[in-house]
């Protein structure tokens, strides 16, 4: 099996990666512990990693045809075409992000950039370019993990 989560910062790609991987063995890879591993991309002034969409394309799919039972995630997977199973994208409700990222610490315009991307549906619109419909998982981000993973669990299962 090959997965891969995408969705805006702070929706609980992460939380959800770390349970999926769990309950089906997977090997869960971060899309940005990647990226640095295979010296990809570089840091902006905000030290933040800008990965080159089609060189992580080209890397991970080159991976994923030599590995199984691999999970990425990573905000930037949507607009990337990787060789998966599926593709989950986690959405969450605008304000709940945004509270989110306030009890982290992202700078205010980082969070109005994350809110607003996560408002006009940002990750869903280019998953379902870059993906076949078949392939893609709507998943809504919910107060528990728990009740997201089982949620995740019931659309995978479809």
């Amino acid at each position: 099996m090959r997965l891969a989560i995408t969705g805006t910062p702070g929706c609980g790609k992460s939380t959800l990666s770390k349970l999926l991987g769990e309950k089906f063995g997977l090997r869960v890879i971060n899309e940005k512990d990647f990226a640095i591993q295979n010296k990809l991309g570089s840091f902006n002034e905000e030290n933040e990693l800008e990965i080159p969409i089609k060189e992580f394309e080209k890397k991970a799919n080159t991976f994923l045809k030599k590995n199984d039972n691999i999970l990425f995630e990573g905000h930037v997977l949507c607009e990337a075409k990787l060789a998966v199973d599926k593709i989950i994208v986690l959405t969450i409700n605008p304000e709940e992000l945004e509270l989110r990222l306030e009890q982290r610490n992202y700078h205010a315009v980082k969070i109005m950039d994350n809110v607003f991307c996560e408002g006009i549906e940002y990750c869903k619109k280019h998953a379902e370019r870059n993906y076949s419909k078949e392939k893609v998982i709507v998943v809504k981000s919910m107060p528990s993990p728990r009740l997201t993973f089982a949620q995740t669990l019931v659309k995978l299962s479809n």
